[in-house]
């Protein structure tokens, strides 16, 4: 008697590199692959805010339907896309078409391993989960998660030594897809409750959800410039497209594998250059694996202060702050200039975010699971581990948590936008201030900024807080501005 499977996607939205998907394809003669668009992920965090916003709510339609698009192509078959809580949908669905397994990946924080004990509760027959989303297996540790070092260098230097990425996996070359009346279709941003989208000319990067567009992506920064080879001397460039790879979004919803992605990176080693920069690409990888791990060892602690605290209460000065914070208003053009692209684009640098987060946390004293929600909320690459992985270290309460991690913001700006082209690019109210004094508008005198026509209070904001940290990197000698023959800024 033949057996029927269902697979159920996830955040794994591709064909390649995918074990569910092969052993599906191994231990049954038909499969059926659905994607299921939990209400839940599109509604509110703790703090009230938008858990999913314009950005990514379409990055992740895009990536849905592209992943319908390539069972079209590759198997002439469907992706299945229902609209609902998945143990209220996949019991019926697998009663309704014979299904003796479901296979999916399984996730690594609280929210999602609840949706997968209630799906597991509600179905009568096996659900098989499989280890995935990150590079190294964790089966392959040389420790139990549970022994997982509290900083990241032990982690890494112990896996170098023990540990090597398991090989990329190959789609399967058939699949005999279960055949349904209605293969459905992905809910609108109305339907789902999401703000509307309002895009910008300005942004470096074309985002656009989905396998194909991942893949080519990497193509073009591996193969056709050869980016790879510069990617430890530009990775904190913050304006151009391939100043970094850029691969964060189609690796948080899993239209790439890191697995894949290494075996690229081996394959430009091979047969390009083999350098600082490509180790420091698997560098970053093994930083994205540590914290799934570091969540899967803290479980829930991962938002927490203490173990015992999850969340403060933010005081009425707090949430001035944050939203002069997320609304590009804080005086501080560095900060204003990488929340205006996150607001405008559901992107950020890694450097930016770092310097947004410390600001927020250490300058203006706000709580920081109000930013890791705010963050969870626009990013384009959220990813739940990462995200509040990356907050706790800011915060101090991370991995190798230390109470004094401070970002200087002025520092930081003129050593990583020395010409001030970045927040030129995002603040045009300020881009009549020369060099590095653009990060400063606060320091210049009253006269200059007249002549550059920039009125503090209308054009832009005064600082909501001066550190005292900033003085240090004030400019020893004010500029000049120049002027064209007729009298007007250059």
């Amino acid at each position: 008697m033949s057996k029927r499977a269902l697979l159920w996607y996830r955040n794994d939205l591709r064909l390649h590199d995918h074990e569910p998907l092969i052993e599906a394809t191994r231990e049954c003669d038909s499969v059926l692959p659905v994607y299921v668009v939990d209400p839940r992920p599109f509604g509110r965090t703790y703090y009230g805010l938008e858990k999913t916003a314009g950005f990514r709510a379409q990055f992740i339609r895009e990536s849905v339907e592209a992943l319908r698009r390539s069972w079209q192509d590759t198997y002439d078959g469907q992706l299945l896309i229902l609209h609902g809580r998945p143990e209220d949908l996949l019991p019926s669905l697998c009663q309704t078409h014979d299904i003796d397994a479901v296979y999916a990946y399984g996730e690594a924080t609280y929210e999602e391993i609840f949706v997968e004990r209630q799906v597991q509760q509600a179905l009568h027959i096996p659900l098989h989960l499989y280890w995935g989303g990150t590079l190294l297996h964790i089966d392959d540790l040389p420790y139990p998660v549970s022994a997982l070092p509290d900083g990241f260098t032990r982690f890494r230097k112990s896996c170098e030594l023990e540990v090597y990425p398991r090989p990329s996996l190959t789609p399967p070359s058939d699949v005999d897809i279960i055949r349904c009346e209605d293969w459905g279709w992905f809910p609108t941003d109305e339907e789902l409750g999401v703000s509307s989208l309002c895009p910008s000319t300005h942004a470096q990067t074309d985002f656009v959800g989905g396998e194909h567009r991942g893949i080519q992506r990497l193509r073009h920064y591996f193969w056709q410039t050869k980016c790879i080879s510069r990617y430890k001397e530009t990775r904190n460039g913050l304006l151009r497209s391939d100043d970094s790879s850029k691969f964060s979004p189609w690796l948080a919803h899993g239209c790439l594998s890191p697995r894949y992605i290494y075996a690229q990176l081996k394959q430009f080693e091979e047969e390009v250059v083999q350098n600082k920069s490509t180790y420091w690409l698997y560098f970053e990888l093994l930083w994205r694996d540590f914290f799934r791990f570091r969540a899967v060892q803290l479980g829930n602690k991962i938002f927490h202060d203490t173990p015992h605290q999850r969340y403060s209460s933010p005081t009425a000065r707090a949430w001035e702050r944050f939203h002069l914070w997320k609304d590009a208003k804080t005086g501080i053009p560095f900060v204003d200039a990488n929340m205006k692209e996150l607001a405008e684009t559901g992107f950020m640098s890694n450097r930016g975010r770092q310097n947004v987060a410390s600001f927020l946390v250490k300058d203006l004293q706000v709580p920081w699971q109000l930013g890791a929600e705010y963050f969870e909320s626009m990013l384009l690459d959220y990813d739940v581990c990462s995200n509040y992985g990356n907050w706790r270290y800011v915060a101090g309460v991370g991995a190798d948590p230390r109470d004094n991690r401070y970002f200087n913001v002025l520092k930081q700006a003129q050593q990583y936008d020395a010409k001030g082209e970045y927040v030129r690019h995002w603040l045009p109210a300020l881009q009549s201030l020369p060099g590095k004094s653009i990060h400063q508008p606060f320091f210049l005198s009253a006269s200059l900024l007249d002549d550059a026509g920039i009125n503090i209070g209308e054009d832009y904001p005064p600082p909501v807080v001066l550190p005292k940290a900033f003085h240090k990197y004030k400019l020893q000698e004010e500029p000049t501005l120049q002027m064209n023959m007729f009298g007007a800024l250059r």
